[in-house]
């Protein structure tokens, strides 16, 4: 392709620079109006670059997402949860020695404040985790004010580790309080996952051990929910921190964005449509309503993926491995029937239909016992790690400014002050 794109705007002239990437962008700033610099009108950043990032790669139209260059697929088979968080936050996959001390400052920052716990109850037992986890994120920042100096890499690593460490505790607190039992703590003798589990659903025992095909299953969701690029939430991290804020302020932002049902609550539209179809004979009656516009296949199409999600192939093996523990449960039976129908049928092959990560998602979610309220929590939990990795390379990127984008201004023109009285 061309290197650069030939462009006339009034009495300007001449040529842009493409930059190739994900996105090949120009430079539309150098080009003058009447005005000042041209601008687009683009709703929703749909095609903006607003960064150059080297985290996370993406292919909407070939199915394809990888994480420094590493494909999803492989991270998922062969990673643990942290290999993938070092290699979104560091760059590289860690050596075995890299790989144990990353271990260990991850898991030695577990435990929080007594007063972060008190944060929580602060709320009514019903108020949604999220809003628990939001609060007690950006509370961090109080506890760890030297977490404002954002120049000093030191200090960057170490609050990194702490929200690494402290997400899966702040997550499970706000559970707990919400079925109203005691606050468990992090085990030393539980690996990050693991430990997890056991802060979500330890009763009496002394240490509370979940089944080993469980634990995978939930790694491998928290691996795939890691990075996805420049998303709502991810955006909304790196905008915070373009304003020089520290790393909890900035990711509890993101905890914000990605409350909103369009971005974190998907899965649960999938269980709801699942549930509404019902049964096995209902599904042809269901794809030929929403062929005929009186429903909506939840679970399928993406903003960016115009082909099979990758995440998507990836989960359906981890569905099965949690009924296997767990029992068979009818709406995957319905799920994996919708698959097979829509990925035949000519109707939502040629609109690009595919499923997305969220199809199953929902479905391992509920079979491991959370309530749909978690959903979003543990979507949240592990995007920490792509959090941590945006917010890093949004202050140390030499190009990079505060986030202000341009408006098309639509209201009155200059018109004259009218009295109170007159009015």
């Amino acid at each position: 392709m061309a290197d650069s794109l030939h462009i006339s705007a009034g009495e300007y002239t001449g040529d842009l620079p493409i930059s190739e990437g994900t996105i090949r962008a120009t430079g539309l700033s150098a080009v003058p109006t009447d005005r000042g610099p041209l601008t687009s009108y683009d709703p929703g950043f749909v095609n903006t670059a607003a960064c150059r990032s080297a985290i996370t790669y993406i292919d909407g139209e070939a199915g394809i997402l990888e994480h420094r260059g590493y494909p999803i697929e492989e991270l998922a088979e062969h990673s643990t949860f942290l290999e993938v968080a070092h290699l979104l936050i560091k760059g590289e996959l860690p050596t075995g020695p890299e790989l144990e001390e990353w271990n260990y400052q991850a898991n030695r920052h577990r435990l929080v404040h007594e007063n972060v716990y008190e944060i929580i109850q602060a709320f009514r037992y019903d108020a949604h985790p999220m809003a628990k986890l939001m609060a007690s994120v950006a509370s961090l920042m109080t506890f760890y004010p030297s977490s404002r100096r954002i120049s000093d890499p030191a200090t960057r690593e170490l609050n990194a580790f702490r929200l690494l460490g402290k997400m899966p505790t702040l997550a499970a607190a706000a559970f707990r309080h919400s079925i109203g039992r005691h606050f468990v703590y992090p085990s030393d003798e539980l690996g990050y996952v693991e430990n997890f589990l056991a802060m979500l659903f330890q009763s009496q025992q002394r240490v509370w051990r979940a089944d080993p095909r469980l634990v995978r299953a939930l790694e491998v969701l928290f691996i795939l929910h890691a990075d996805h690029e420049q998303n709502c939430s991810t955006t909304a991290v790196r905008t915070v921190a373009s304003s020089g804020n520290d790393l909890y302020t900035s990711c509890g932002a993101g905890i914000g964005a990605l409350f909103g049902p369009l971005h974190g609550g998907a899965n649960e539209a999938v269980l709801k449509m699942l549930r509404e179809i019902g049964s096995l004979d209902r599904v042809p009656e269901f794809i030929e309503g929403v062929k005929n516009g009186k429903g909506r296949l939840m679970g399928f199409g993406h903003r960016v993926y115009k082909n099979y999600d990758p995440r998507a192939k990836v989960l359906k093996k981890a569905a099965d491995d949690v009924f296997e523990v767990r029992g068979t449960n009818p709406l995957l039976d319905i799920a994996v029937e919708l698959e097979k129908i829509a990925l035949n049928d000519e109707y939502f092959v040629s609109r690009k239909l595919y499923p997305n990560v969220d199809f199953y998602s929902g479905l391992i979610y509920e079979a491991l016992s959370f309530p749909s309220e978690m959903f979003t929590v543990l979507f949240a939990v592990p995007r920490t790690a792509g959090w941590i990795a945006h917010w890093q390379e949004q202050l140390t990127d030499p190009d990079q400014r505060i986030i202000r984008p341009k408006q098309i201004y639509t209201g009155h023109e200059r018109r004259p002050y009218v009295p109170l009285d007159q009015r």
